[in-house]
Formats: C-alpha cells, sequence, structure tokens
C-alpha cells in the first residue's frame, strides 16, 4: 500500500518555517571582525555555536537560507544511548543531557521526549551484539534491560512477539523535534552574544599561504560584506563539500538519499519507545499517533549534483524503496498494515567511508575547522560534536579521544580519491546496521594502497586487511590464497556479484565474539616472532640459547 501525500509533506515544511521564524536573525549587516565564524545552521552548527558563546567567544552563525532547512529538518531525530564504543556513547550522552536542560538553560522548548528505547533483535546473533552493548552500557551508567519478545509488546503493543528473539530495553532514549531544538540553541546564543545571519551565503573562503606551503583562513565573504577570522567551522552538511573545494580541498563523504515513510493514525503507537530493527534494517518512531520509520536499503540512489538551491527541498520516493522498507516493517510490526503509509520523505543525507563524522582542524589549512558527515546521526551526536568543536578551536584539541572522528585519519590520496570515496560510503550506507564485530574488514575500496611485495605475500597465502588505505597481512593460511577481489556493489548498479568469494568466506570466520576461527594461526605466529626475536637478542649478546 503506497500513496505519496505531498500535502502532510508540505505541511511538515511549513511548520518547521513557522517555527525558525521565530528565531531572530541578526541586523543585515554582518560584523567586520569575529573570533569564529560557524557555516551552517544544522543541529551540529547550532550546537558548535552555542558552545562557543557559553565559552565567551564572539561566534557568528551564517545559514544560506534559514535555521535547520538542509538535512536537519526532516532528520529522524532519535537521540540513542547505547553503541558499539565508548566514544560514541559519550558524545550521545551529551546530547542527551544538552537536551535535557536547554529549556532551562534557554527558555526554549526542544521538543525533547524521553521515550525510551527497544533494539529489537530477530537473530541469536543480534541478541549477544546487544548483550555486549547492555555490558558497555553498564559502564557509563546507562540503565538498559534485555527483555523478552511479550516484555517488549507490553512496551510497544505494534509488535508481533512471535517475529523476533529478545529485545533490549533502554529507557533512557528519546526523540527531539529537529526546528525546535535548532530554534533553542539559536535563541540561547543569541542570548549569550552570538550573532546570526540567515539568507546569507558564503561566496568565498579568505585563504593566505602559510611558510610550508599550506594555506591559513583569514576571513569569509558573504554578500552581506567580508568578515575577518581565524577560525571557521564548516558545518554546512552537503554544501560543505561544495565550500571547500572552491579552495583546493575536497572531504571524503558523499550524498545519498535516505527515504522514511509516515504511517496513518495507529491509536496503539502514541507514547510508545522508538525502535531500532537492525536486522530489519529499519528504526521506528512515534509520532503524534504516527509511526514514522526509514532503512538503509542495500542500492540507495547516490546524488552526484546538488540543486542550486537546496531550502527544505526533497527528492522524488522511489516506489521499490519504500515497497522493501513496508515489507520488513510489517513482518515485526503486522498491525501497522491497517494504517497504512499517509506520505513518504526522501531527502540528502551524508555519508562517509567509515561510518564516523569528519571533525577536526583540516591539515592542508590552518583555521579550518570541519563538521559534517553524520551518517544519519547528526541530531544524536549533535550536543557532543558542538561541545567538542569547541574544544577543538578554543584549545586546538577536543577533550574526549575523537581519533576515530579527526579528518586526518584519511590521507590526501583517499581525499582526492572520488571514486573510492563513493565506492566505500555506498558500503558504509548499505552495511549501516550490520552487526560490528572487532574484526570486521571492508569490502569496498580494497587495495588502494599496495606496496612492492604485495602480490608476493598474497601468492604465499596473506590473508590481507586495510588500514589508513593500505593492505598489510593479517595472518598466512597454507596451500591456498585468498586475494581480494574489485568491490561489486552487492550485485547493484549494473554491476555482477564477484564468483569468487573466497576472500568473503575467509572474513565469515572472524564473524564472532569469541575467538576467532584464526585465532590458532594467528597467536601461532605471535608465538614464533617473539622466539625468533628472543634468539636474534642472545645472539647479539652471545647469550646462551635458552637463557633469557
Amino acid at each position: 500500500m503506497f500513496r505519496f501525500n505531498k500535502c502532510h509533506v508540505a505541511r511538515k515544511i511549513t511548520r518547521a518555517k513557522q517555527i525558525l521564524s521565530r528565531c531572530q536573525s541578526s541586523d543585515s549587516n554582518v560584523p567586520k571582525q569575529a573570533d569564529v565564524v560557524i557555516v551552517g545552521g544544522g543541529a551540529s552548527g547550532c550546537s558548535t555555536w552555542y558552545h562557543l558563546c557559553k565559552k565567551g567567544i564572539r561566534a557568528v552563525l551564517l545559514e544560506k537560507n534559514t535555521i535547520a532547512s538542509s538535512t536537519t529538518w526532516h532528520s529522524g531525530s532519535i537521540v540513542w544511548s547505547l553503541r558499539a564504543n565508548d566514544v560514541d556513547i559519550e558524545m550521545m550522552q551529551k546530547t542527551r543531557q544538552l537536551l535535557a536542560n536547554l529549556e532551562k538553560e534557554t527558555g526554549v522548548d526542544p521538543g525533547w521526549k524521553q521515550s525510551g528505547g527497544l533494539f529489537i533483535a530477530r537473530t541469536k546473533e543480534r541478541l549477544e551484539d546487544y548483550k555486549r552493548s547492555h555490558t558497555l552500557g553498564h559502564y557509563f551508567n546507562i540503565e538498559s534491560h534485555l527483555i523478552s519478545p511479550s516484555e517488549a509488546q507490553k512496551l510497544c503493543p505494534t509488535l508481533d512477539p512471535k517475529s523476533f528473539h529478545g529485545a533490549l530495553w533502554s529507557p533512557g532514549d528519546g526523540h527531539a523535534d529537529p526546528s525546535m531544538y535548532c530554534n533553542a540553541l539559536a535563541k540561547g546564543a543569541i542570548k549569550l552574544g552570538g550573532q546570526l545571519f540567515e539568507n546569507t551565503p558564503i561566496v568565498k573562503i579568505l585563504t593566505e599561504p602559510t611558510p610550508n606551503n599550506e594555506r591559513k583562513i583569514i576571513g569569509v565573504e558573504t554578500d552581506k560584506g567580508s568578515i575577518k577570522t581565524s577560525n571557521l567551522v564548516l558545518a554546512a552538511g552537503v554544501w560543505s563539500r561544495i565550500l571547500v573545494q572552491r579552495i583546493g580541498l575536497d572531504i571524503p563523504m558523499t550524498t545519498i538519499k535516505h527515504t522514511f515513510l509516515t504511517t496513518g493514525n495507529v491509536p496503539e503507537a502514541k507514547d510508545t519507545p522508538c525502535i531500532r530493527d537492525h536486522d530489519g534494517k529499519l528504526y521506528f518512531r512515534p509520532q503524534n499517533g504516527h509511526v514514522v520509520l526509514g532503512g538503509y536499503e542495500p542500492n540507495p540512489d547516490i546524488v552526484k549534483e546538488l540543486g542550486k538551491d537546496h531550502q527544505f527541498s526533497l527528492y522524488d520516493v522511489d516506489k521499490s524503496t519504500v515497497d522493501e522498507h513496508w515489507k520488513n516493517a510489517l513482518k515485526l510490526c503486522p498491525s501497522l498494515e491497517k494504517a497504512g503509509i499517509k506520505s513518504s520523505t526522501c531527502g540528502p543525507e551524508l555519508f562517509t567511508p567509515d561510518h564516523k563524522p569528519i571533525m577536526g582542524e583540516d591539515p592542508k589549512c590552518v583555521g579550518l575547522f570541519h563538521c559534517s558527515g553524520f551518517n544519519s546521526l547528526g541530531v544524536m551526536m549533535s550536543g557532543g560534536v558542538g561541545e567538542q568543536t569547541a574544544a577543538w578551536v578554543t584549545l586546538n584539541r577536543p577533550e574526549l579521544p575523537l581519533f576515530a572522528y579527526d579528518i586526518r585519519r584519511f590521507t590526501m590520496p583517499q581525499r582526492n580519491d572520488r571514486a573510492w570515496v563513493i565506492e566505500t560510503c555506498h558500503e558504509s550506507y548499505a552495511s549501516t546496521y550490520n552487526i560490528n564485530y572487532p574484526n570486521s574488514q571492508p569490502l569496498a575500496g580494497r587495495n588502494h594502497k599496495i606496496d612492492a611485495f604485495h602480490e608476493a605475500l598474497v601468492a604465499s597465502g596473506a590473508v590481507m586487511e586495510q588500514a589508513s588505505g593500505w593492505e598489510r597481512p593479517a595472518y598466512f593460511v597454507k596451500d591456498r590464497t585468498v586475494p581480494v577481489r574489485g568491490y561489486d556493489w552487492y550485485g547493484y548498479y549494473g554491476h555482477v556479484d564477484n564468483e569468487d568469494k573466497r576472500y568473503e568466506r575467509e572474513l565469515e570466520g572472524d564473524m564472532t565474539f569469541d575467538f576467532s576461527r584464526h585465532h590458532d594461526i594467528v597467536s601461532n605466529l605471535i608465538y614464533r616472532t617473539v622466539v625468533h626475536s628472543i634468539y636474534q637478542i642472545n645472539t647479539i649478546f652471545r647469550k646462551p640459547i635458552g637463557s633469557y
């Protein structure tokens, strides 16, 4: 059952504009100088602006349209508490803390509702994954409970308890209204002395050369005048890459079309938890008696070029994508079929090669700070992102160990190789809800950098892994070879599935939270390496063999 309700989407856009119109811009003339200029009025840009103003920094926010008018306004805006690693959890905790205290700090309601969250496990392997999340969350004092299907149904009556094995209940989760959230941040920043200029596009990023053949920020030029500054935060989302290209740089991220649906009226879904159905590649959020659901299909549309004016703009919905998400949703929540689909929405989302944000100072341009590429987690990460970016700008380093977020994790050849970026970003999107095993390896973007011994190593049985774009041996197997083939795009976009699946089959041995199938091989290799090293040391110092 599918119908595209343009009136419903138009009402959402109108409501967003009404909320945002309450946030008054500064005078038409931009200041001559500012400590920091932030470009982009989405969740991460507004949060960065707000946190800088709290530190007493003279910060100016420039938005080419209006606050929250690009990807933020149609965001799912679900805020989870649990992720697969500690830094992600800390970043999301800061968002939840910000949302909980924002009305008290600013006097403006951010639209936060702590509805709780359910993580659905359709397989036993997924349930093991959730057990790890539960344990990691316990370290951070995050309340969560592993519950049975029947217990999950009591929390959310639309669920079919026969369709899954169990669930993880996280009562601290919730969702926000993205427009109200950005409005609250903006009002708070203005109250603290920040300046906002809407409908003010960047005409040019002003830089000058440095002695070491790099560039440094000296200001920005807008259609309302120039602003001198030595610190520029690019939080322009899908536009960030276009802006840095004007100064000869690039950002490793890709715009991908993301679709979500809104059901008809579902009375039993009111005030129910948000849901993540990783095995079904879906998320669900209650919204005024309806259910908003979206997913991550293996063949999304990759946007090659943005339109000149993308304010509140959407794309035509792909019916096959809608049908796929709806079919998966009905397996978990068959009662939704009666409500049907009220509307479908397709908008742009940014994805990165490793599914981590792009943050930090650019190594090729002093004073240029990145703040984009959030892989559909923009609102969820925004509290931590704003706080850490503010620290990065003022202290020249973040307060958390954001090595996995730092743009410097990508080499310049990777950043400039557009084919590599698109390929890896596709897999990042398609595998969004895959289980994150400790030794997982990507299939996309492989053999990007190889050394002179690569072919000889593979011929000798080396099983390769990737690190910073380089291929290196993880371990060796006997009497066979395991080459890494070119990316087959999962058989989509006119590509044919690779017939040679030796590498994929080898990786299956690492798809476990227990010891890998190759554990004995690796441990034996380490043992032999250590013994050989000790032998060499003893030989050098003329010690008898066997004495340590």
